[in-house]
């Protein structure tokens, strides 16, 4: 099945978000008087957002009562720096290039909030490339639902066997595999606490950007 989009997750798959997410936790961290958080720990849950950081951070999980006004005040941490040290990782600038050159629509579905998430693409200048940009918040449930990958075909006007996504967390295979389109998983992206990707039931998993142009023109 020739692939006529490729719909991509943001955080761990387009960007590597890491930084500015840790730097907001340790700014609450410090308002609550505790140490910070090294990069290296808090990569791994970024995909997570702020239910991974507020775990490592603080231990407690969206049933703690001080949960709701812990993640308000990270979120509006995180918002004063989106794109502070936040990059595309490296090969995503040519593969968009590429999709470009041969026609072909992308676009980014993530879970995170739209709040965040237009800001942080006009920041990395892709905004306006993107034919389509769902946030967590765009459909009534997010991943692994598979709503807001069928919200960016219909808006891209393609069906979701000519649609490829690319994620790099378990639920971003079982999304596609609900939405009936062909997935990638990212192994160069934070991949969450699901191990390896290799057994998510990926169509196919590439450790670099560039090898999703492998799997554009033969089905996968």
């Amino acid at each position: 099945m020739t692939i006529r989009a490729v719909l991509f997750d943001l955080d761990g798959t387009l960007a590597d978000t890491a930084p500015d997410l840790a730097e907001a936790l340790n700014r609450l961290l410090a308002e609550h008087g505790r140490g910070p958080v090294p990069l290296e720990r808090a990569r791994p849950v970024t995909s997570s957002g702020a239910r991974g950081m507020l775990r490592i951070g603080f231990g407690i999980d969206p049933q703690d009562p001080r949960y709701d006004g812990l993640k308000a005040r990270f979120l509006d941490l995180y918002a004063e720096r989106v794109c502070g040290e936040t990059r595309l990782f490296d090969g995503i600038a040519e593969l968009l290039g590429a999709l470009e050159s041969r026609g072909i629509v992308w676009g980014v579905v993530t879970n995170k909030p739209e709040r965040f998430t237009v800001p942080l693409l006009e920041a990395l200048a892709l905004r306006a490339r993107a034919a389509c940009v769902v946030g967590g918040d765009t459909t009534g449930r997010a991943k692994p639902h598979p709503d807001p990958l069928l919200h960016a075909v219909r808006a891209l006007g393609v069906e979701p066997p000519h649609c490829l996504y690319v994620g790099d967390d378990l639920r971003d295979v079982q999304a596609a595999r609900a939405a009936g389109m062909s997935v990638v998983a990212a192994a160069y992206g934070y991949l969450g606490d699901e191990g390896d990707p290799r057994a998510w039931g990926a169509d196919a998993v590439v450790a670099h950007p560039l090898e999703v142009l492998n799997h554009l023109d033969s089905p996968l």
